[in-house]
């Protein structure tokens, strides 16, 4: 698990399926600029018996706060073969836990996490153009806006463009500066941890 100061970022297990898929498929909770996309449980299920939705260019971890209660989810997955890095995307799953920082610190977590154990110079996120509340997490979390890819996708109906941001490794704080740390036994004085 992966411990943030507001949220904490872990693999999906087997008992978390079912409240995920019911949050996942949830339309109206999508709002304006969420996929539309419906998530058969079928194939779902099927890859995470046979991977835990996590391999080498393929990863997925559940979003949780710090009691537990589950927020979203954020992944990563493999683009051209030539690339230098990894695409990510993420989502806060219910409306009322939108706009309270959790996405930011979960993509800034992840993102720092990646760099950590993977051998990559960069990672990119694209978002449908004119989705207010992804730019402001990705900036937030130092990704900068790279283009426009014109008539790129089809969401809600109709080709849309969309933009490209990315980080670089050096634009990245380490992990080690992120995560919480556990409190140490009472009389430590800040001694490294073996």
């Amino acid at each position: 698990m992966i411990e943030g100061s507001s949220v904490n970022l872990r693999l999906l297990e087997d008992r978390d399926i079912d409240e995920y898929l019911v949050l996942e498929n949830r339309f109206a909770e999508k709002g304006d600029q969420g996929s539309p996309r419906l998530m058969v449980p079928g194939p779902f299920r099927q890859a995470f018996a046979e991977h835990g939705w996590w391999k080498d260019d393929l990863g997925m971890l559940l979003v949780t706060d710090k009691a537990g209660r589950l927020l979203g989810s954020i992944s990563f997955f493999e683009g051209m073969a030539h690339e230098a890095g990894y695409e990510i995307g993420y989502g806060i799953l219910r409306g009322e836990d939108r706009g309270r920082g959790y996405a930011t610190e979960a993509v800034l977590l992840f993102s720092a996490y990646l760099f950590e154990v993977k051998p990559i110079a960069r990672l990119h996120a694209k978002i449908v153009a004119g989705n207010v509340a992804s730019q402001r997490v990705l900036e937030k979390c130092g990704y900068r806006l790279e283009g426009t890819l014109r008539r790129f996708g089809y969401f809600r109906g109709e080709v849309r463009d969309h933009e490209i941001y990315a980080l670089l490794r050096e634009e990245c704080p380490s992990i080690d500066s992120l995560i919480a740390s556990p409190p140490g036994p009472v009389g430590d004085q800040g001694t490294e941890r073996e």
